[in-house]
């Protein structure tokens, strides 16, 4: 199977993308990336930091939007977001990794903002003990 999608749609309802991969002798395979867990995940420096142990928790990001998609030569998407970010290139063989571990993803994602007492809300303030 090729890691590269043969199609790409942006649900602005459901406020995800959708991925449609070729799988040879098989049906093909969708998916869906939430623009929430695409924001939260960015492979950008911003999110990702300039090393081990340096990522940067995003939050407050539940009602982000994908305003653009612009291809980034023939290996990734770039994806400008409503909040300003715009500096993450999503390669494509990433972009199947979401697609495969969205829901570990996504729940080791909820622990992280569990655990720093953060919210997925933008509207929300936060308070954190001394």
């Amino acid at each position: 199977m090729s890691v590269i999608p043969f199609d790409i749609k942006v649900r602005k309802q459901s406020r995800c993308i959708e991925l449609s991969y070729r799988n040879t002798g098989e049906q093909d395979e969708c998916y869906q990336l939430s623009f929430e867990l695409l924001r939260v995940y960015s492979p950008s420096a911003e999110v990702r930091g300039h090393g081990v142990g340096n990522e940067v928790l995003q939050h407050g990001k539940k009602d982000v939007v994908v305003l653009n998609i612009e291809p980034a030569g023939n290996y990734a998407l770039k994806l400008i977001f409503d909040d300003g970010h715009d500096s993450g290139l999503y390669d494509w063989k990433y972009l199947y990794h979401l697609c495969q571990s969205q829901d570990a993803m996504w729940q080791e994602y909820l622990t992280k903002l569990d655990t720093a007492r953060l919210s997925r809300e933008s509207n929300v303030i936060q308070f954190k003990a001394l």
